[in-house]
């Protein structure tokens, strides 16, 4: 017996449907996957028939829990070009969403993370639901928040970005609809409901999409980021790592404090390096956000954290990982500028079909 497809496709009246279908591995991204969904988006973007374009998962857990990291390591460590082309295809179809000439719709319910929010976040619409659980826990695991995560975090509402890409966060649907994550909220029960609404419409343009999702839209919630926004701005508006965790000591609140043992959990080099990602995403369109952070990941899986955390987290599952350096003080200025440098004729490009690979 053949195994199910681990992406599925349809289309339903004015709807292209994309349903992630790897419900035991929590929809988690891989490369087959990108290399499905990038082409049918562009024939779907040349079908009159598509009006839209809708992703979903399957099962009650999750949208999608991010990428096969436990690949990433392996291939990290046994064959790095092969590694280094899953970020390559993954980036460039985060970027192809984000450009995309037709409505795309993320129903995000259930957990969302990392490469879940590389299919999401960029769209126009991302629906939330009470299951919703969206978190960037990169930090935790020596990576950064990628998938376009310099272009979206930074311009949430104040520091909000900042201190979400630095702990790792996991935001409930009040939280996403107030960063700006998701832009409705629809309880599971009624996605069926939605989705029927959306097939049966005319889905012409944003608007005409808008008003359906509009028609299920419902409370999402308290956010309990923006009850200690206040707080969050006044910390995480320093101009260094080092500074934050000081202004969390002064600060003293429960939430100071729980906040300072986050960070001491995390590698030093993302922190420093996710703080850096943070202030120049700011500064920079999506495109220039997607080519620093291929810069980023191609220097990062050449050290030693990224392959340190998915061992403590995945494969030992000890959560206990021996960072190096362990400290931030070890961490210098020029160490992680390096990350940012172009990479030559190896920097990430746009041009050709998807799945053209660097060299």
């Amino acid at each position: 017996m053949s195994e199910e497809p681990e992406v599925l496709f349809e289309k339903r009246g004015g709807l292209g449907i994309i349903t992630l279908n790897r419900p035991k591995a929590l929809n988690a991204l891989n490369q087959p996957m990108v290399l499905e969904i990038h082409p049918k988006m562009v024939e779907w973007a040349a079908d009159d028939e598509v009006q839209a374009v809708l992703i979903v998962g399957t099962g009650e857990k999750a949208f999608c829990a991010g990428g096969d990291i436990l690949w990433l390591r392996n291939n990290g460590l046994e064959n790095r070009p092969r590694a280094l082309s899953f970020y390559w295809d993954e980036y460039r179809l985060n970027r192809y969403i984000k450009h995309y000439p037709k409505p795309y719709i993320a129903f995000i319910d259930g957990i969302t993370m990392g490469g879940g929010c590389g299919l999401s976040v960029h769209g126009d619409f991302r629906v939330a639901t009470e299951r919703t659980m969206y978190a960037m826990p990169e930090t935790g695991i020596g990576l950064f928040p990628d998938v376009g995560g310099s272009f979206f975090m930074p311009r949430c509402p104040g520091e909000t970005g900042m201190f979400s890409a630095l702990t790792g966060d996991r935001l409930k649907a009040g939280d996403s609809l107030h960063l700006g994550i998701a832009n409705s909220y629809t309880p599971s029960a009624r996605l069926p409901e939605l989705q029927k609404a959306l097939e049966e419409g005319d889905l012409k343009d944003a608007e005409t999409v808008k008003g359906i999702l509009q028609d299920f839209h419902e409370d999402p919630g308290t956010s309990h980021v923006k009850l200690l926004e206040g707080q969050i701005d006044v910390v995480f508006r320093e101009d260094s790592v080092e500074a934050i965790q000081e202004a969390l000591k002064l600060n003293g609140s429960d939430f100071a404090l729980k906040t300072l043992d986050t960070l001491s959990k995390k590698s030093p080099t993302s922190l420093k390096l996710t703080f850096q990602q943070m202030r120049r995403g700011a500064q920079l369109d999506f495109d220039d956000c997607m080519r620093m952070e291929y810069r980023m990941v191609t220097r990062t899986m050449d050290g030693h954290d990224f392959y340190e955390g998915v061992r403590a987290v995945i494969v030992d599952k000890d959560n206990a990982p021996k960072w190096r350096p362990d400290t931030l003080a070890a961490v210098s200025d020029a160490e992680i500028d390096a990350y940012f440098e172009p990479l030559g004729d190896r920097d990430l490009h746009f041009d050709g079909a998807p799945g053209t690979r660097v060299d």
